[in-house]
């Protein structure tokens, strides 16, 4: 059963992904560090690093509608951001009635086997936990939609179209999402585009240009791969808007229903922090909208 937890003044429920170690560990595991980065009078803004027992932690909505949200923080593959992008992202799931689940997912620069697959073993694995406790959460296995923002975002495209081939074990409950929208992803591990603090984090000296082109989201798009929804800004300069691009006309030639939301300002990281009086303001609105309209609620 999940345990229940705190962090600051948020209530919420902690599940580990895996049963004792996770799978892969090398002979010593990383030490495992919450790094808090919070300004004098400003909002909890912390990270976690050197992940060595990934979790899942739940925000219940007070009213639950059945949809479940698996939320994938960014980080640069170098970090799991906990407040911006996954606790904040939860409280605004939860009050639509979403069930959320935020990921604390392993990194590739801690002597895993497969790095270069291990933080998406672990969304496969949280797919597969939010499914066969759907029951227990009050969600409908059908409903489940992943948002991933920035490396984040790179597991969760990948999770969107690799469920085919699951990670470290055949599946008998599906890891294909329902539903995924990215925000402001890294997709590209290829120059000129490529994110270069998650290329490096995530390939270290593996890079040569299969690896380069196996790790790019936009080079193995299934025409089953769910509908996605992107959301980037134009003045990125941390993960230039051209993933967003690459990304979105590779599923238009896969097929899939696809929507992208490309904002003039906005630059990265905005979460749901940066926006006030932005016309980006509009892209939890612009969420919620596209996922009813794909049966999410």
């Amino acid at each position: 059963m999940p345990q229940p937890a705190q962090s600051a003044d948020l209530e919420f429920e902690h599940l580990d992904l895996w049963p004792g170690t996770p799978p892969g560990a090398p002979d010593q595991l990383p030490v495992q560090q919450v790094i808090d980065r919070t300004m004098a009078g400003g909002p909890s803004d912390r990270a976690i690093t050197h992940v060595a027992n990934p979790r899942l932690d739940i925000f219940r909505p007070k009213k639950p509608n059945g949809s479940a949200l698996l939320i994938l923080p960014g980080g640069g593959y170098e970090r799991v951001v906990m407040d911006k992008e996954g606790y904040e992202t939860a409280q605004m799931a939860a009050a639509a009635g979403v069930t959320a689940f935020v990921l604390f997912y392993r990194l590739p620069g801690d002597g895993w086997a497969n790095p270069l697959d291990v933080s998406l073993q672990d969304a496969q694995q949280a797919i597969r936990m939010i499914r066969f406790k759907a029951a227990e959460f009050g969600i409908d296995p059908k409903r489940v939609c992943v948002m991933g923002f920035s490396a984040g975002g790179h597991v969760g495209a990948k999770l969107a179209h690799r469920f085919s081939f699951p990670v470290g074990r055949s599946g008998e409950i599906s890891v294909r999402p329902d539903l995924v929208c990215l925000m402001y992803p890294v997709i590209s591990m290829q120059q000129p585009f490529a994110h270069i603090g998650s290329r490096q984090a995530l390939m270290a000296d593996r890079v040569d240009l299969t690896i380069e082109k196996s790790q790019s989201a936009d080079k193995d798009v299934p025409a089953d791969a769910p509908p996605t929804l992107i959301i980037h800004a134009g003045d990125d300069t941390s993960v230039p808007v051209e993933n967003a691009l690459l990304l979105y006309a590779a599923l238009r030639a896969a097929h899939v229903p696809a929507e992208m939301h490309l904002f003039e300002e906005g630059g990265h990281g905005f979460g749901l922090r940066s926006i006030a009086g932005k016309p980006i303001a509009a892209w939890p609105s612009i969420f919620l909208t596209w996922a009813k309209r794909h049966g999410w609620f």
